[in-house]
């Protein structure tokens, strides 16, 4: 009767990709999926992106971001490390052409990503992996509760 439920977004893959974690490799999906690299992730699709660092970021690198219909509300654009920065000159170029963007660390843009997309906004991601990212502990239980799972069988430890 008085019962609470709970839907864990990122479990859910009917509403669209969303990004459950991220490394130096690259980035993991709701879907189970394992994207390598730099990515342009879409509500519903994902591509690679051939960039290696925020420098790299041009107006060639974006192109595909305003060239695509419908229109996209917003970019957020994951620099990889805090001491990243995007050239003011791509920031006014994407200006010029009418695309909101969101630059930030790849952690933050992760989360972006994920409650625009949630949200029903029409969103892309442009996310380059860090080479450096804080751990806490939330983080080591949750690898040890994971390595666990893997190490078990029919319910059973193995080691």
């Amino acid at each position: 009767m008085d019962k609470s439920s709970m839907t864990i977004l990122n479990e859910e893959t009917s509403g669209g990709l969303l990004i459950n974690s991220y490394s130096r490799v690259g980035f993991r999906l709701n879907n189970g999926m394992m994207a390598f690299g730099p990515i342009a992730i879409f509500p519903k699709s994902i591509l690679s992106w051939n960039v290696q660092s925020a420098e790299d970021i041009n107006e060639d690198s974006l192109s595909l971001f305003y060239t695509l219909e419908p229109k996209i509300d917003i970019l957020v654009i994951g620099i990889g490390d805090p001491d990243q920065k995007v050239s003011h000159n791509i920031i006014k170029y994407m200006k010029d052409k009418k695309i909101n963007l969101e630059i930030s660390t790849t952690e933050r843009a992760c989360a972006t990503f994920n409650f625009l997309n949630v949200e029903g906004r029409c969103v892309a991601g442009a996310l380059i992996p860090p080479t450096k990212y804080r751990i806490n502990e939330d983080d080591i239980l949750s690898t040890q509760r994971q390595n666990r799972k893997l190490m078990t069988v029919d319910e059973y430890q193995i080691i």
